[in-house]
């Protein structure tokens, strides 16, 4: 049975649909999602059967939007559906309890986490990639301010994490139809850093100059973590067929 992952844009917009926001449904989502996916292969009847659809996305397609919220497990088995992710339950409640216990904060609807909790810890997951816990605190508290009040972060958590995960997206494909991963890679994510910027009207030059080098240190996290994981699958066959 083949997987059903998403982009970090995907989910992104999936977790700001199950809030309710964006233009499109969390059902609509996951379709256009497993669409382009499998553009190339043929979208079919036969190809969705062949499909293994998580049980984290069934439950999220039968919950009340109003009363959406996760569980540890829950973020890591949504975290898992993250193409080249690999979270666990046990390293994700040791960032809640200590290692970004004052990013995080308590669960906000009850015992559970919300859509933009969870997408604090995907980003945490991505940057520990490459920083260590005490400039991951640091310089994520240059965007997020009050746990509890959202509106007055410099930008929120999923827009954030959309914002990067598109730029990554941009500079892979830039990467693969210019062949040029060396010596392009840092100028077409900083150039895509700055086009996102473009949108932040209300910004000083000082806080889009923050919030650009943070998606610029995010976009190349996200960038290794891809590397890394390839790195992994060739290790894993070169050991499978030859040991």
């Amino acid at each position: 049975m083949e997987l059903f992952q998403l982009s970090r844009k995907s989910m992104a917009d999936f977790l700001l649909s199950l809030k309710g926001e964006g233009r499109h449904s969390p059902k609509q989502i996951l379709q256009q999602a497993w669409a382009a996916a499998h553009e190339k292969k043929g979208i079919s009847t036969e190809a969705f059967l062949d499909t293994k659809m998580p049980a984290i996305f069934e439950k999220l397609l039968r919950a009340d939007l109003q009363k959406i919220g996760f569980s540890i497990n829950e973020i890591v088995a949504l975290g898992n559906q993250i193409e080249f992710t690999h979270l666990s339950s046990t390293a994700v409640q040791n960032w809640v309890k200590r290692d970004v216990k004052d990013l995080i904060g308590s669960p906000q609807l009850g015992k559970k986490y919300s859509a933009d909790q969870a997408a604090m810890l995907f980003i945490v997951e991505d940057l520990k990639a490459t920083l260590d816990f005490d400039s991951i605190r640091k310089i994520l508290a240059l965007l997020f301010n009050d746990l509890d009040d959202r509106t007055d972060d410099l930008i929120g958590p999923i827009p954030f994490y959309s914002a990067y995960a598109a730029i990554f997206e941009k500079a892979h494909q830039h990467n693969s139809a210019e062949k040029s991963i060396y010596d392009q890679t840092e100028q077409c994510i900083k150039k895509e850093a700055l086009k996102t910027m473009e949108s932040f009207q209300d910004f000083t030059d000082h806080q889009k100059d923050i919030v650009s080098n943070i998606l610029v240190t995010a976009s190349l996290t996200v960038l290794s973590a891809y590397y890394k994981s390839l790195t992994k699958k060739y290790v894993t066959a070169t050991l499978f067929l030859n040991g």
